[in-house]
């Protein structure tokens, strides 16, 4: 699979309003440009870009669809909530393997929350809602910290109720498995197991080192929690409250610990533009390079770029 990143911090362009500038728009353009000319083999009908939620829900949306359109020759697509939770669990199953059973999914991006759960190669719920990180760090948690205890208690409060609220909420089953989408949760799970109390170090993430990586984070601001193990510099303002989201989500769903899991919707996208066969059997410590898959330039067919 060819992968090409760029990273564009696309919410520091939006304004007041979640509109997207003319200088994020133009990176957007650059970027899209960039990814398509990387590889010559590539040919528009057989790229799927896709944008994430600062596109997906900004009001100009069209405006800049449009304008990348014009200038790159490549339309960007815009994937529902709902949709991206279904893809993220078609990548988790594949990954999971045919054996895994129950699953429940859990993904934290920027502006939402997706939830997907089911037994089958297909969800039989998905959820997506405005819980994400960059979305709580700017409503409730300005520059990234909590100024105060009560501040921090009035964000768990929020999550709390919120999730309380969603009917029909999945929970995590006695024999199933729960698994894990986001850089959110894999970063928590190597500050977790620099902590040296988690087994399978990085793999899984429990419910208590979560609670004491919560601590960590609120006690230290952006820069000193861009020093700490897992945390990168880029996340690190929203570290705290993809911890806080982590721990509601966990609470909410009655899960003890999540496996982290390395595919999320790119890769359901992947998965299913391929047309990959049903997943096989697959152990919880197998690895996350599929069996006979090398790292390498794909056809153009196996090409997907995202902007975010």
């Amino acid at each position: 699979m060819f992968s090409r990143k760029v990273r564009l911090r696309l919410h520091e362009a939006l304004d007041r309003k979640g509109r997207l500038d003319k200088a994020g728009v133009k990176s957007v353009e650059r970027a899209v440009a960039a990814a398509v000319a990387a590889d010559p083999r590539l040919r528009e009908p057989e790229v799927f870009a896709f944008a994430t939620s600062v596109i997906r829900d900004a009001p100009n949306r069209d405006e800049i669809i449009a304008s990348v359109a014009r200038t790159t020759g490549t339309r960007l697509h815009v994937l529902t909530g709902e949709e991206e939770a279904r893809l993220a669990y078609v990548a988790a199953r594949q990954w999971a393997g045919s054996m895994a059973g129950q699953l429940l999914v859990l993904d934290i991006g920027g502006g939402t929350v997706e939830i997907a759960a089911g037994t089958g190669n297909r969800p039989r719920v998905v959820y997506s809602l405005p819980l994400g990180a960059r979305r709580i760090t700017r409503d409730w948690l300005p520059g990234g910290t909590a100024p105060s205890p009560p501040r921090l208690a009035e964000v768990r409060q929020h999550l709390s109720q919120f999730l309380e609220a969603v009917p029909g909420l999945p929970q995590a089953e006695l024999g199933g498995r729960v698994l894990a989408c986001s850089k959110t949760f894999e970063q928590l799970a190597r500050l977790a197991a620099a902590q040296g109390k988690t087994p399978r170090a990085g793999q899984q993430l429990a419910l208590p080192q979560l609670r004491t990586s919560v601590s960590l984070l609120a006690a230290a601001g952006p820069p000193r929690r861009s020093k700490l193990p897992g945390i990168s510099p880029h996340r690190a303002e929203q570290s705290l409250a993809g911890a806080l989201i982590a721990q509601a989500l966990m609470e909410a769903c009655g899960a003890k610990n999540v496996e982290i899991c390395p595919w999320s919707t790119r890769e359901g996208l992947l998965i299913e533009c391929l047309g990959v066969p049903s997943p096989q059997p697959r152990t919880p410590a197998s690895s996350a390079e599929p069996k006979g898959r090398r790292k390498s330039t794909p056809g153009p067919s196996e090409a997907s770029h995202e902007c975010a």
